[in-house]
């Protein structure tokens, strides 16, 4: 079987960072089938200057850990006409992707998002006449809001050979979509245990020149309004006088043009909380096992979550979390053991709860070995049982003259 991977969240020399939990994915599932990618990158006119220097520089094509990765750009405007990504998406890959086939005859093209690329996708399967696999991210949460994105949300999945939902929560909201429960399969995102484990806390905090003697509280996410870090800042102004020694760790980048790390900034300032609180800013997803090492609590009050990849990393790691009941953390934290729950919103619950946490005795061996059971590995095994569905006969087998249907759902 060949299969050709959409995702325009996908690592690239500029962004190394960006949807690694899709390049892992990709990269197991292509021990046993031929994969190439398609990582698509915006294009405005005048790109650099508007998008920042993340989108410039970009090669045309890489190898990223043994993958084939292609970089065409799609026309996108900035800000502005969103809810025309997809349309646009299609009609700028549409010139490359039947070249490609050409010289790599793909049989399906997994898309990960529904918005703008499972919805483009579709598109071009179309033109293709090949089956389309979506796996739905958290960004459904908030798009499927939006009024001109909602019905094309939902045009798509309807369209789609096959649904995957990495959450139970998400599979939820693809429902609300008018989408029967029985078309969606839910295969949560899993957990690399060979590089997140548990490991020497003053080896790790040392190469992260973090002080010994102190009580550290991670977070690693991105730094925007809907990751709660004011919400966990606003909770340290009462912890840190019983913990004089707490100091919060923030590892994520923050949105070009966003000013939330500003205003976050002056807000710690005003609390008299810049001794408590550390921006360490983005770093590579290679050091993130040292710093999960060196955290006594992790934590993430955020607004929503699809698949919280963080938080498993976390327990692999041994580290108790704290975090909100939000989309499918819920799914991934058992609360009292790994960890703790807590409402979105509720300062004094998140304070409460980050109290309880630090002066808890956890189990961290039953989470680390909760943890390794929901492994990458496991995680690729039955995304290809979908891939096999929605191509049961590979085209090397089909004889002289015999019909296949593509047409959504044929195959369920």
């Amino acid at each position: 079987m060949r299969v050709l991977v959409l995702s325009s969240v996908f690592p690239n020399p500029r962004q190394p960072a960006l949807g690694v939990f899709i390049r892992q994915r990709a990269r197991l599932v292509a021990r046993h089938c031929e994969l190439r990618v398609v990582a698509p990158i915006p294009w405005f006119p005048l790109n650099g200057l508007i998008r920042g220097p993340h989108v410039t520089g970009v090669p045309a094509f890489e190898m990223q850990q043994g993958l084939s990765v292609y970089h065409p750009r799609f026309f996108c405007v900035p800000r502005y006409l969103k809810w025309l990504d997809a349309l646009l998406y299609a009609g700028s890959l549409l010139a490359f992707v039947v070249r490609l086939r050409r010289e790599f005859p793909f049989d399906l093209i997994d898309a990960h998002f529904v918005y703008p690329d499972g919805a483009a996708a579709v598109m071009l399967g179309k033109v293709l006449r090949i089956p389309v696999l979506i796996t739905v991210r958290g960004s459904i949460v908030r798009l499927s809001g939006y009024p001109l994105h909602r019905p094309q949300i939902g045009w798509a999945l309807r369209r789609a050979s096959g649904i995957v939902a990495v959450s139970q929560s998400l599979k939820h909201v693809a429902m609300q979509l008018e989408i029967p429960a029985h078309e969606i399969r839910v295969i949560p995102n899993g957990v690399d245990t060979k590089q997140f484990h548990p490991s020497d806390r003053a080896a790790a905090r040392a190469a992260c020149g973090l002080a010994v003697d102190r009580t550290i509280l991670l977070a690693v996410g991105g730094i925007y309004d809907g990751k709660g870090h004011h919400l966990v800042v606003d909770a340290l102004a009462g912890l840190v006088t019983r913990h004089p020694n707490l100091l919060y760790v923030i590892v994520g980048a923050e949105r070009p043009g966003d000013s939330y790390r500003r205003n976050l900034e002056r807000m710690i300032a005003a609390r008299g909380l810049v001794e408590h609180v550390f921006i360490a800013g983005p770093r590579p997803h290679d050091e993130l096992p040292r710093w999960y090492a060196a955290a006594d609590l992790f934590c993430l009050a955020t607004r929503s979550e699809g698949w919280a990849n963080v938080l498993l990393e976390a327990m692999a790691s041994g580290v108790p979390v704290v975090t909100t009941d939000a989309g499918g953390n819920a799914e991934i934290v058992r609360d009292g053991r790994d960890g703790l729950l807590v409402r979105f919103g509720d300062a004094r619950g998140l304070a409460s709860a980050i109290e309880e946490a630090l002066g808890r005795q956890w189990d961290r061996d039953a989470t680390v070995a909760y943890a390794r059971g929901l492994s990458w590995e496991r995680a690729a095994e039955t995304v290809l049982e979908e891939f096999r569905r929605l191509v049961p006969v590979a085209p090397s087998e089909v004889r002289v003259g015999q019909a296949i249907d593509y047409s959504p759902r044929n195959n369920a």
